[in-house]
């Protein structure tokens, strides 16, 4: 039987934007049942190289700028003729796709990979929603809200990570890089990772300001023995001036930056010399951050907003993978593209106490929690389920999808 080709539009597969490499683990994953080939447009604002890379036999990217144009997307439907097509990133990027829609569907169904950060739902979008095949959502929000209005075509397929890439290392070769990364002086410390963009959805200045206020909980001895270890560019110029506020805050000798770009590996390590991960952002649509660390077996501390809900909180008893933060103020915002939009807010000060709690917990108490929340991770979040998933509901809506344009051909036929 010949494999299935599948177009997908996304962020540049061979990149390191969350959805470059969210679509690389899917395609990766999907290759390995050896029934589908793959063409990318690989999307970015600007390329180096134009070429299209071959990345293995089944697996070719053509770089464009932007998420690509009508005209675009028709030569490659003329040429190639997918048997299915994959969109996965804000839907702001597509408006140009949904209105020839009616042209796409005449060769092929349309998938699309959906996350929406947060409630009201956005009945916006529904005709956007009317005009796939698919909706699989990455976040549980987002699958309930779709599901509201779109239940025969919607589903919760979330974003997963190979078991390869974050995962717990030996007690011994923690602390031994534990001291490489922080210094002798650190070697002992207890850690909180913030590990995001420095914009202002992930409050990286408040985020500073808990760390505040969970300092102003301890003991002078207490502060000399933790570390606020930031990955992030303190000076991004979409975001806030870290170094100056943790000044004005006076916390800096207990503040650590990550500046650089590094690798999976390493990024593995921080998670790993951390002893909890903090994300208070005001919208997080999944929060691959807190998987990470939770597949390593470290708790996190999270505001119970979109995707991060279902990370902090264990759906089967409820019970908290850390400590879910509840919101303490939710404002209504929007623009012209997004007429309303919840933004949730959480007070500073519950996330210092928050840090306090988990800084307080007992050597028993952190190891009992750490077991639990790795094995949440790998219940809730497996990779090779998401991948099963996917696999299935691609075929299904190509068999769905060619069954009804039989259809439709005989009834012409007859008539």
């Amino acid at each position: 039987m010949s494999k299935k080709k599948i177009l997908i539009i996304s962020d540049h597969a061979l990149l390191s934007s969350g959805v470059g490499v969210q679509t690389r683990y899917l395609v990766e994953g999907l290759l390995k049942k050896n029934d589908m080939t793959f063409i990318q447009l690989g999307a970015a604002k600007k390329h180096s190289n134009y070429n299209t890379v071959k990345v293995c036999d089944d697996f070719f990217i053509k770089p464009i700028n932007g998420f690509g144009n009508k005209n675009l997307l028709r030569s490659v439907l003329l040429n190639e003729k997918p048997d299915a097509l994959i969109i996965f990133t804000d839907p702001r990027f597509f408006t140009w796709l949904f209105e020839i829609e009616d042209e796409i569907r005449q060769v092929c169904p349309i998938l699309w990979w959906h996350v929406w950060d947060n409630e009201p739902v956005p009945k916006f979008n529904n005709w956007m929603y009317e005009s796939t095949n698919a909706i699989n959502c990455h976040s549980y929000l987002t699958y309930k809200m779709c599901s509201q209005n779109f239940k025969d075509k919607t589903s919760f397929i979330p974003h997963a990570l190979p078991d390869n890439l974050f995962f717990r290392l030996p007690k011994h070769v923690m602390q031994k890089e534990k001291e490489r990364i922080l210094g002798k002086e650190r070697a002992n410390h207890f850690v909180c990772l913030w590990a995001n963009r420095n914009c202002d959805r992930k409050r990286p200045g408040d985020v500073l300001y808990s760390w505040r206020m969970f300092l102003d909980l301890l003991s002078e001895e207490e502060k000399q023995k933790v570390t606020l270890l930031m990955h992030t560019n303190p000076t991004d110029p979409v975001g806030q001036n870290l170094f100056e506020i943790g000044d004005m805050l006076n916390l800096l000798d207990t503040v650590c930056f990550s500046t650089e770009n590094v690798d999976t590996s390493l990024i593995n390590v921080l998670h790993n010399i951390a002893d909890v991960t903090l994300n208070i952002s005001y919208n997080e649509g999944f929060g691959l951050t807190t998987l990470e660390s939770m597949q390593v077996g470290t708790p996190i501390i999270a505001a119970m907003t979109g995707g991060l809900y279902r990370q902090v909180i264990d759906y089967r008893d409820n019970s908290q993978n850390g400590i879910g933060l509840e919101i303490d103020i939710r404002t209504l915002s929007g623009t012209q593209d997004i007429p309303y939009i919840f933004k949730d807010l959480v007070d500073c000060s519950k996330a210092g106490r928050a840090i306090k709690q988990i800084f307080d917990m007992s050597e028993e108490e952190m190891l009992k929690l750490s077991h639990k929340v790795e094995m949440y991770a790998k219940h809730a979040f497996s990779y090779q389920k998401t991948i099963d998933d996917w696999h299935d509901s691609i075929l299904k809506c190509i068999k769905e999808f060619n069954e009804e344009k039989n259809k439709s051909d005989m009834e012409i036929q007859c008539l």
